[in-house]
């Protein structure tokens, strides 16, 4: 090859002591190349072996590119910066992959497609190439979770071997470091847009003679985890959103007077939970509005224009007017109650009555005083991004 532009396909691996079975990834990832024609490199994110796979690679004409940083996506970040080629197919070197056949991938990258990944339950698992809790529970559940939260149409989400054009990697601006990397790139993907496709692929065991660096239930809940934090609708908006609703239902049924279900009686102390339900519910769906204001402005998730149209209406005047009108009313209701009880001379009162003029004076002094602290707040979120 003698440009950068010549090179069409890089063949990216991590590299962390596997002198046991990296000269065989190469071998077929080089094997593919001469194959196929295709003009290729290849290219090892080494995270500091001390095992010679450094030497093993150079020997068998890869290039090693030494990535300081601990983990699993930091060897890949590293190798895919340095990577010459227009598009990168991305393996693990434990010799579970098959850079051998790696037609399909290249052939859907060259018809437009951003990322192409791989699918190990379409193409074949091999015995002992799985633990069953992934192969039947833990990969198809979490792929599962992946689907609804993002709309991916992916079925593996877990599949290490994929392939994605270098400009898309670039505009993806991945931040994770772990292993938390391979699902960051599908999930940027998805909600940039990104034209995604997948094709079938072969999971051999693991060659090496260790364990894997995985671990099942601790990579399970950093996946959930991950899901979570990528995506406030399901982590605050959503469940705010049930809260509020449940709320104002109690608060539509009770406050007239007690409500009886199949001969069980609410009453006051049923009200106290419902009020609750929508100080809190008010209170997620703020942390949904602030996570995903500055999760855009730090360029964590992509701009969205339904919360630009928002903002359009939303502005610091109008909440500070609606929680200006809610402590009015609020204080408006306190001096109420204490009116009815000077009449009675300030003594004994009908609790239930009393209550019922009380717990929405005191809500909506706290809700007004929340949605004038986080009108201030999201103010200071939009002057960075102004």
């Amino acid at each position: 090859m003698t440009s950068d532009e010549a090179v069409e396909v890089s063949v990216v691996m991590p590299c962390l002591n596997e002198a046991r079975t990296l000269a065989s990834c190469i071998r077929k990832a080089q094997s593919y190349l001469d194959r196929s024609g295709v003009c290729g490199e290849i290219v090892i994110g080494d995270n500091g072996s001390t095992d010679g796979s450094q030497e093993i690679a150079r020997n068998l004409g890869a290039r090693v590119i030494h990535i300081p940083v601990r983990g699993y996506g930091a060897a890949l970040f590293g190798a895919i910066a340095a990577a010459r080629g227009r598009y990168c197919i991305m393996g693990d070197s434990d010799d579970s992959y098959d850079f051998e056949h790696l037609d399909a991938f290249v052939q859907k990258l060259r018809e437009g497609y951003d990322l192409v990944m791989g699918n190990r339950f379409k193409g074949g698992i091999k015995k002992g190439a799985m633990p069953w809790k992934n192969r039947y529970f833990g990969n198809p559940g979490l792929t599962a979770v992946g689907r609804i939260f993002y709309r991916a149409e992916v079925g593996d989400f877990y599949c290490g071997l994929r392939g994605f054009a270098k400009s898309a990697f670039q505009r993806m601006d991945l931040r994770t470091t772990g292993m938390e990397f391979a699902l960051e790139m599908v999930v940027k993907a998805s909600l940039l847009g990104m034209k995604m496709g997948e094709v079938p692929t072969t999971l051999s065991p693991d060659g090496r003679n260790r364990p894997p660096h995985l671990r099942v239930w601790r990579d399970g809940w950093r996946s959930i985890r991950f899901f979570f934090m990528y995506s406030p609708r399901w982590l605050f908006l959503y469940p705010g959103f049930l809260l509020i609703l449940l709320g104002l239902t109690g608060c539509a049924l009770l406050l007239p007077g007690p409500f009886f279900f199949h001969g069980i009686e609410f009453d006051v102390h049923t009200l106290l939970y419902a009020f609750m339900f929508i100080l809190l519910g008010f209170q997620l769906v703020a942390f949904a509005v602030f996570t995903k204001l500055f999760a855009i402005t730090e360029g964590l998730l992509p701009e969205d224009p339904r919360l630009n149209r928002l903002f359009r209406w939303i502005k610091l005047e109008s909440g500070l007017a609606l929680g200006g009108l809610l402590v009015a009313l609020g204080l408006g209701g306190s001096i109420f109650a204490v009116s009815h009880w000077a009449i009675k001379n300030f003594g004994d009162l009908d609790p239930d009555y009393m209550l019922r003029i009380v717990m929405p004076a005191v809500f909506s002094v706290a809700l007004g005083v929340q949605i004038i602290c986080s009108s201030f707040f999201l103010s200071i979120l939009g002057l960075r991004r102004r």
